[in-house]
């Protein structure tokens, strides 16, 4: 199986998943359903429960186990693009491609929808009769892994920083790189961490797993403020120019545009090396790494 097959199976097993959990709903609190739908629909590449399906395959672990943590990260990872768009944050019309949550229904109805999904995400991990093979210990331990990486010392944490350096002079490479290993790395680290516990891997393993985490998470922030600059609006469904519209500070503005594509490659390769313990069954996440390098949106 060629990595692009490979990828598509594990995004398939997402998509369907989803679509399980988000069945239409008749109820009086049907808008907020709906609202959520419409959010966690709305395509993606679901670059957070690939992550968690190809280390615990990697490692082999249960899949159907996997893809529960997997889907409780797409959730949160849904509920803060729906409060960074909201008019007190980012105040994003497009998603995506299409209109953003408060758009298509309301402020109100949005922000409720995010809270919707924070709290679903934690009902599918908790489920303990839902899982085929995972112990207590280890649907705990994931848990808290992930309340962490959502929390203030991880995402949460990171989007404060943020807000708090925009329109700012003299925000410092070593700020810049604190905030994203929160805001963005949290949530690209811990889906590696989960598939990993999943597939009781051994501290060795971990820690080159978490290194490349690390790595593939800040090198998707770096991408990220190259394509804000220089990106195809219609490839990124959204505006360009939105990070100099806020003010804020990027590794484009620190470093420029060719010493950004620099830091970008060198830390993809540090993910790839971070792999060469695994052998040939890493093949699928060190080519990975590169898809996420080369990606347009």
């Amino acid at each position: 199986m060629n990595f692009q097959e490979q990828f598509d199976k594990y995004r398939n097993m997402v998509n369907c998943e989803i679509k399980r959990i988000f069945f239409e709903r008749s109820c009086m609190q049907k808008s907020v359903y709906d609202a959520m739908t419409y959010s966690i629909t709305a395509g993606g590449k679901r670059i957070r429960p690939v992550l968690a399906l190809a280390v615990g395959d990697m490692l082999g672990a249960e899949l159907d186990d996997v893809l529960r943590f997997g889907i409780a990260i797409e959730c949160i990872h849904t509920y803060s693009l729906i409060h960074d768009d909201l008019p007190c944050m980012d105040n994003d019309d497009l998603r995506r491609g299409r209109p953003t949550c408060h758009k298509q229904f309301n402020e109100e109805t949005a922000l409720l929808a995010g809270d919707g999904l924070l709290t679903l995400a934690f009902e599918i991990l908790s489920d303990q009769a839902a899982y085929k093979s995972l112990s207590a210990d280890k649907i705990l331990k994931v848990t808290c892994e992930i309340a962490k990486a959502a929390g203030c010392e991880g995402m949460i944490g990171g989007q404060v920083v943020d807000l708090e350096c925009e329109g700012k002079a003299g925000v410092t490479e070593e700020t810049l790189t604190y905030m994203h290993n929160r805001k963005t790395g949290a949530l690209i680290k811990v889906p590696v961490i989960s598939g990993a516990i999943a597939a009781d891997a051994t501290e060795e393993q971990i820690t080159a797993l978490v290194k490349f985490a690390a790595n593939i998470g800040l090198a998707f922030q770096v991408q990220d403020d190259i394509l804000d600059c220089i990106g195809d609006e219609a490839a990124l469904g959204k505006p360009i120019g939105s990070d100099a519209e806020n003010k804020k500070t990027t590794y484009v503005t620190l470093l420029g545009i060719d010493n950004a594509r620099k830091k970008a490659e060198e830390l993809t390769q540090n993910a790839i090396s971070a792999l060469d313990i695994f052998g040939e069954k890493a093949e699928f996440l060190k080519e990975f790494a590169k898809y996420l390098m080369g990606r347009k949106n």
